[in-house]
């Protein structure tokens, strides 16, 4: 698949101060990663470590937190990761499902997802 990049709001934790940043759909990322200056400057404090497994096999950990993104006219709360300081900003598979977006790599646009609901038991009605 082809990779593009989508213009995404960062914001800080209490929602009222955003950066505009131009991010590299990764499906491939589980989480969402930016350059760690950029989550200091918005005030995003990192609450736990991750561990990640690159392409080549080796191990990294890495801190992670959670603010706020901006995408279109939609804001959600979203894990993040901080990244290396020369990261390309990625938006990753969580933060697509919690957005409910897919991705269409023909027009290589964000597309909206149907949200499915499993349930054992019928509606009511």
């Amino acid at each position: 698949m082809g990779t593009f990049s989508v213009k995404l709001e960062v914001g800080d934790p209490d929602g009222r101060r955003y950066e505009t940043v131009d991010a590299l759909v990764d499906s491939g990322a589980t989480y969402t990663f930016m350059p760690p200056s950029l989550l200091r400057r918005l005030g995003v404090i990192p609450h736990t470590e991750r561990g990640f497994v690159m392409a080549d096999g080796t191990r990294i950990y890495r801190d992670s937190g959670q603010t706020w993104i901006r995408l279109g006219d939609e804001e959600n709360v979203s894990p993040i990761v901080f990244g290396d300081e020369n990261v390309t900003p990625l938006l990753g598979a969580v933060t697509l499902e919690i957005f409910a977006l897919g991705i269409d790599p023909v027009n290589e646009r964000l597309i909206p997802l149907d949200n499915l609901l499993m349930g054992t038991q019928a509606p009511s009605r």
